[in-house]
């Protein structure tokens, strides 16, 4: 049996949003972008409501509900087997990295700031529908299904969502490490394709993961892509300088991976 490739206009979307004049501005900007249904909940027990009788195809939310965060909201989602797949987007005027790095490495799909314009949002919708959908174009001819990858991330979520979307490019092969120091083992003892590490780390964080594959690693020239929601400029430019292949913001983004896969295949 074929799968169904969802479109845009297939879209079934909940907004969780506090305010009735933010949610209606919201459904605006979201059948401008010709989405065919759209709810709407003021709260996360509402949403919650919602989502145990009708799970829709993706959750866009505010951060700061009347009686819980979006972070809240979007864990609760992902502990629960019936909710865990759905793509949850951030929609926040909120700036602060300790604000929104949890909700970073729980995995959403984009984080679209107040206000936002038409085309960030259609690129929302598109990431999310490369989220939803598995891979059924140019990709099938990549190969894609014979990388065997690690993926490196203290947080359980991050790791999952990670490997979903990898997953929906026809990668099918993966080992898990919690950290730098549990990887280095896992690395000299097994041939990988690819490496997809997180920044900020216990114990052996991201940067110095790096520098020992590229200096002491029998697997030294191994493809690294560095996943982050790090936004201090010098202590990128440290990761840049440490050897990684590429750097990846949290949202991990289908297209930009997509595009950086491409690029590594391009050279094997």
């Amino acid at each position: 049996m074929l799968e169904t490739t969802l479109t845009i206009s297939d879209l079934v979307i909940l907004v969780v949003e506090p305010s009735k004049v933010q949610a209606r501005i919201i459904q605006n900007h979201f059948q401008d972008a010709q989405v065919g249904s759209i709810q709407v909940a003021h709260s996360g027990a509402q949403a919650l409501e919602v989502l145990s009788h009708n799970p829709p195809d993706l959750v866009v939310s505010s951060l700061y509900l009347p009686d819980m965060t979006g972070t809240e909201l979007v864990i609760s989602m992902r502990n629960d087997e019936q909710l865990e797949k759905v793509p949850f987007m951030l929609i926040s005027s909120e700036t602060s990295f300790e604000q929104l790095d949890p909700i970073r490495q729980a995995g959403v799909v984009a984080i679209l700031p107040k206000p936002f314009v038409l085309e960030d949002l259609k690129r929302a919708l598109y990431n999310t529908l490369d989220f939803i959908n598995p891979c059924v174009n140019d990709t099938d001819s990549l190969n894609f299904n014979e990388l065997h990858v690690l993926v490196v991330d203290d947080s359980a979520m991050a790791r999952k969502h990670i490997k979903r979307v990898l997953s929906n490019m026809g990668i099918n092969s993966f080992v898990e490490a919690v950290n730098g120091k549990e990887a280095i083992p896992l690395i000299e003892n097994n041939f990988f394709d690819l490496i997809v590490t997180d920044y900020n780390m216990p114990e052996m964080d991201g940067e110095e993961l790096t520098r020992y594959i590229r200096g002491k690693s029998t697997q030294s020239t191994i493809p690294i892509l560095m996943v982050t929601s790090e936004n201090d400029d010098n202590r990128l430019a440290a990761v840049q300088q440490s050897g990684v292949s590429g750097i990846c913001d949290k949202p991990f983004e289908p297209d930009t991976v997509k595009a950086y896969l491409k690029n590594i295949m391009a050279e094997l």
